[in-house]
């Protein structure tokens, strides 16, 4: 039960983790990556303006991009890289500038712009320059202003990286930390949920004392004077009393850890053939038919013990509450992913409730599930318990309006 509690505890607590971490780091790439975008933009523009006017210079001086981008003056222009380019109003070359940049030939230069007329667009980009295209007096032209960007990209990416470095790292100590501290933070409930199950041990241990007095009294008293309504009710509602105390130390008993030596490969398919035989008698007292489509040899790996007990839960089930004269359906198949067993019968009124509501413990679903019934809403919990604790699921769905199955995965 620890060990369950501290490895539930450390997966919430990761998951809270690695959704903050996420966020955090996300955010933060994300900004980074905007505000290069952003300055690229701001010193585009600051470019191309003093391209198209040199004579005004001088007022762009110490323009900026805002908070995420520093001031721009002619510093900022001599260490940019880019060339610039100008066409007449026919659209044909007349001037190209590639002093700041070393990697372009004026003839490459000229087919950048030629491929950003042919867009018919003021700004956009082409392999690693953004340019922007800012036309002059009327009739005059246009100034085209190409900008390498690439050193920013591999910036925004050298970023993301070490920030998930960073991450993982974190993630890491994180889980060592979390690892270290859980045992010591489930522990009150830990012990809370043992005090809980000593509790029921205990009562039921000592409950097996004044049952049994009961039982004997009422038999003694029946010698004497013979068996009556008032015997046959302590009588019945004693086995129930027994029941109910013997299904409160099995749901105790499963929730313990499993021993090795309880697992083995058994056979499901004798052992569900042996368990039916034993509620063929009940079922034909009710004039149910038993439908059986069972495979051969299904095989798998899981205690003998718990297995049998959960095969009963489920017939036991169906032989209750089943409508008399009716059909049990009772399939079992296997393959690669394991076993699949299916229990339907069919029930006019079914429980007003979800189908998996019918696994809480102490849950009857509906009011033909009294007391009178002989159930106490334990059994199908105590079936979900044993499904999980050798590794499979148990689940119900309505069929129709008038069916129900239980299906087990082993």
């Amino acid at each position: 039960m620890i060990k369950t509690l501290q490895k539930k505890f450390t997966a919430t607590a990761m998951i809270a983790v690695t959704i903050l971490l996420l966020v955090l780091l996300g955010g933060i790439n994300i900004v980074n990556a905007w505000s290069s975008a952003k300055q690229t933009d701001s010193l585009l523009h600051f470019l191309t303006e003093t391209e198209a006017s040199p004579m005004r210079q001088r007022p762009f001086d110490k323009r900026g991009g805002g908070f995420f981008a520093p001031p721009f003056d002619e510093d900022t222009k001599m260490s940019a890289v880019y060339f610039t380019a100008q066409t007449n109003g026919a659209g044909e070359v007349i001037r190209v500038d590639t002093r700041r940049i070393a990697t372009v030939t004026e003839e490459e230069a000229r087919a950048y712009v030629a491929s950003a007329a042919a867009k018919g667009k003021t700004d956009g980009k082409i392999d690693r320059f953004r340019y922007r295209a800012t036309p002059l007096a009327e009739g005059e032209g246009t100034v085209y202003v190409f900008l390498d960007d690439l050193d920013k990209w591999y910036s925004i990416a050298r970023i993301a990286v070490l920030s998930l470095l960073a991450g993982l790292v974190c993630w890491g100590l994180m889980l060592l930390l979390i690892v270290l501290l859980s045992k010591k933070a489930i522990r009150p409930i830990a012990e809370n949920i043992e005090r809980q199950k000593q509790f029921v041990t205990d009562a039921g241990h000592e409950l097996k004392t004044p049952i049994a007095i009961i039982l004997a009294n009422t038999d003694a008293l029946e010698l004497h004077t013979g068996e009556s309504k008032w015997s046959r009710n302590i009588r019945e509602q004693t086995t129930r009393l027994t029941r109910l105390m013997q299904n409160l130390l099995t749901l105790a008993r499963l929730e313990e850890p499993k021993k090795a030596t309880d697992i083995a490969e058994l056979s499901l398919s004798e052992l569900l053939a042996d368990t039916l035989d034993m509620f063929r008698e009940p079922m034909e007292q009710r004039g149910l038919t038993l439908a059986e489509n069972v495979a051969a040899d299904v095989s798998v790996r899981a205690s003998r013990e718990q297995i049998t007990r959960l095969l009963s839960t489920l017939f036991d089930n169906a032989v209750r509450y089943a409508d008399e004269n009716t059909e049990v359906q009772v399939t079992l198949t296997g393959g690669d992913r394991g076993a699949v067993l299916r229990v339907q019968n069919t029930c006019s009124t079914l429980p007003a409730c979800p189908p998996e509501k019918l696994f809480d413990r102490f849950f009857r679903g509906d009011a033909s599930r009294n007391g009178s019934s002989g159930g106490y809403g334990i059994g199908l919990s105590a079936a979900k318990a044993i499904a999980e604790q050798n590794g499979g699921s148990i689940t119900a769905e309505y069929i129709a309006t008038d069916a129900i199955c239980f299906t087990v995965k082993l």
